[in-house]
């Protein structure tokens, strides 16, 4: 137990190091950490680890889909849907079929539906290395978004498609039973994880002014989603990021400020330790597959040789798959435009009828399905994934959680299996350390930028005035009372409304000044030299034991915000 004490001790540290010096040496923490586990194998008198599979699908996978899907903006997920759909759903079945055919070929006595299983196994890609360099690298929102969504949800593809191909092992199963249990399983987990996530926020809602509280609840949804999915047959992966897709929607209207900080920052955590400690655990365990194929009797290097041949079947099949996308996303840019002008056009005759006697509400809604599928329309215009961008989205296929774990998960009575499990784990480090070594490479050579400075910068002024307009227009409004129903005091109102014109113009200021021997920059520099006086006085007062742990507490959590306003 000591042991596996310190085993865990010496994960946690090593990934912190690494993930600290990757960015400095221009690396994804993925990849170094395949390389650190490789050595840290060969080290003499390393222990040999044996985790169950079950262990990582069941207790590590569901907080990495969640932490993950949290974060991704349904919006912008919804706009990308059948992109996403197509990457995680399509391609994986392509992929499973194609590298299956191939190892059927290769070895014909594990039988077809084996080598099915091993090409689901293989199939998704791992979003993880891809999203870490992209959004360092600076890559287009639009084609993070993608690549997150397909990480997400690509691993359920593959996972059903895996339980399928080992029920027809048994010869348990037929094509359109194989269909019917995969739209079962999408439709059931869908439907699982909304009520989970609508349920679990509105109870978590409820709970004020108790960020441990509600972040200790976070901390189960996941499995309060995965495990009665999977116990229904259905799909605990898709379950899981329906759940957290609601979760990050709903968040800002329902969790309080405090509430979503501490969330995020404990959840950036346990994703930080759990994704990195599996890719750590891909590159340890490779001594032990490699041991079990010597001891199988079989050739390490002829199935490292199969694993290669894999990887690059892989490659080209995704390369061939993104090129019809990426022309189909080209001719919807080309369309946006003009279904754009459509639109706006009805808008207009819609705003010059207005509401017809009793339909406000049908009025109001027609109004908003517009404009929304106007925004859609200008987004697609604008946000076009080009030639440069598919490439990036060709190169983005590392393998990393699933296929390490699902290779794992292969019944022990298949034909060649310690075979199948090394052919995944070459594919799965090759496929880091190549497309995931080389894509800051690439990346930089192809020359993609992510979203326009001066553009950005305008639409964020854009949002801030429309903000305080809203706030001044409460503030202006006849109809604001206290809670009891007493108007608020006039004095009280005029100050509001004094700080938050402040507040607008120093918001207007910090958008227009680029200067940074600016009054305002130097004022924001001083306020930081100003907190850090402050946290130093109050250290010293702890230290000297005067004043009680709760007003210290106290004077800890109101210097904490005022620095946060001045570090976001």
């Amino acid at each position: 137990m000591q042991e596996l004490a310190l085993l865990a001790v010496v994960a946690v540290l090593i990934i912190v190091v690494v993930s600290y010096a990757a960015p400095k040496l221009g690396v994804a923490a993925p990849v170094l950490l395949v390389i650190v586990g490789m050595v840290c194998s060969l080290i003499p008198g390393a222990p040999e680890l044996s985790v169950d599979p079950d262990l990582i699908l069941v207790l590590v996978l569901p907080p990495i889909l969640y932490a993950t899907a949290v974060n991704v903006p349904v919006m912008d997920f919804r706009r990308d849907l059948g992109t996403i759909g197509a990457l995680s759903v399509l391609l994986v079945v392509v992929s499973a079929f194609g590298t299956g055919l191939l190892i059927w070929w290769l070895i014909p006595d594990i039988g077809f539906a084996t080598a099915v299983a091993l090409g689901a196994v293989i199939s998704p890609p791992d979003a993880v290395a891809a999203t870490s360099i992209g959004k360092r690298l600076g890559l287009p929102p639009r084609l993070v978004t993608i690549l997150e969504g397909e990480g997400l949800v690509n691993d359920a593809t593959a996972l059903v498609l895996l339980r399928t191909a080992v029920a027809a092992i048994a010869g348990t199963v037929s094509f359109w039973g194989a269909l019917g249990d995969f739209a079962f399983a999408v439709f059931v987990a869908i439907a699982v994880g909304a009520v989970v996530g609508f349920v679990s926020v509105r109870v978590r809602s409820r709970i004020r002014d108790q960020a441990v509280l509600t972040t200790a609840i976070s901390f189960v949804v996941p499995f309060l989603a995965f495990i009665p999915a999977e116990e229904l047959h259905a799909s605990g992966v898709i379950a899981v990021v329906t759940t957290g897709l609601i979760t990050g929607h709903q968040s800002a209207k329902r969790f309080t400020a405090h509430d979503r900080i501490s969330e995020r920052t404990n959840w950036r955590t346990i994703q930080l330790l759990l994704e990195n400690g599996v890719f750590l655990l891909v590159g340890f365990e490779i001594t032990a597959v490699v041991a079990d194929v010597h001891a199988s009797g079989q050739g390490v290097w002829a199935t490292v040789g199969l694993g290669l041949l894999a990887t690059l079947t892989l490659i080209v099949l995704r390369a061939t798959f993104v090129v019809p996308l990426i022309a189909a996303l080209r001719r919807q840019q080309r369309g946006a435009g003009e279904l754009g002008d459509r639109i706006e056009a009805a808008l207009d005759g819609l705003s010059e009828r207005g509401p017809h006697p009793g339909k406000q509400r049908r009025y109001a809604t027609a109004n908003r399905v517009l404009r929304r599928r106007h925004a859609d329309s200008a987004f697609y215009a604008s946000e076009g994934l080009g030639w440069r961008g598919g490439g990036v989205l060709a190169w983005s296929g590392m393998r990393g959680v699933v296929t390490v774990a699902a290779a794992q998960s292969l019944p022990s009575d298949v034909p060649h299996r310690a075979e199948l499990v090394l052919i995944a784990f070459t594919v799965a480090i090759v496929t880091l350390l190549l497309q995931g070594g080389t894509l800051p490479i690439l990346v930089k050579r192809l020359g993609i930028q992510g979203t326009d400075a001066e553009h950005e910068h305008r639409e964020f002024a854009r949002l801030a005035i429309e903000i305080q307009d809203a706030a001044q227009a409460l503030l202006d409004s006849p109809a604001l009372r206290r809670e009891n129903g007493e108007p608020f005091d006039e004095t009280i109102l005029d100050r509001t409304r004094e700080r938050v014109l402040a507040t607008a113009e120093a918001i207007e200021k910090m958008l227009n000044e680029r200067d940074p021997d600016s009054p305002l920059h130097q004022r924001r520099e001083l306020q930081r030299l100003l907190i850090d006086a402050q946290q130093n006085a109050l250290l010293d007062a702890r230290s000297g034991g005067t004043y009680s742990s709760h007003t210290l507490e106290r004077a800890q959590n109101l210097i904490d915000n005022q620095a946060a306003r001045f570090t976001s």
